[in-house]
């Protein structure tokens, strides 16, 4: 179990809002629900755009949902991806979302869940830049 909310029930809510995902370049669905502090499960489904960099990721968009809604702790996200009709798949998060993680998450305590695994965040970025590491200027 993940604090409150089963992990089996976390993971569900990560293949549902895959479902809604905007993929027709890729035609691969990731879809991420997130658990706050408060208890509360934000999800987020990746969106593509034809210039690839104005694509965001499931994560990114589960994650500015939550702090949209005055979120600020995180305990854990489930991450699914694949294909429709296909076999789901690892999706680890990409290194631009473990960062966006790393700002608002301790990376010891906040657990990462795939389809087969599981680990907390500092397994999946051990070197990640944080506040403490900033030299003031912003």
């Amino acid at each position: 179990m993940t604090h409150e909310i089963p992990e089996s029930d976390l993971l569900r809510m990560a293949r549902d809002a895959a479902r809604d995902a905007y993929a027709p370049y890729s035609g691969f669905r990731v879809g991420a629900a997130l658990l706050a502090g408060s208890g509360k499960v934000y999800t987020g489904f990746n969106v593509e755009n034809a210039s690839y960099g104005a694509t965001c990721c499931a994560e990114r968009i589960a994650f500015y949902r939550a702090l949209a809604a005055g979120e600020r702790t995180f305990r854990a996200i489930a991450v699914t991806g694949g294909r429709p009709g296909e076999t789901e798949t690892d999706c680890p998060p990409c290194g631009i979302c473990l960062q966006v993680m790393r700002e608002f998450c301790d990376p010891g305590q906040f657990l990462i869940l795939l389809a087969s695994r599981k680990a907390p965040l500092a397994a999946f970025l051990p070197f990640g830049f944080s506040l403490d590491d900033s030299t003031g200027s912003v």
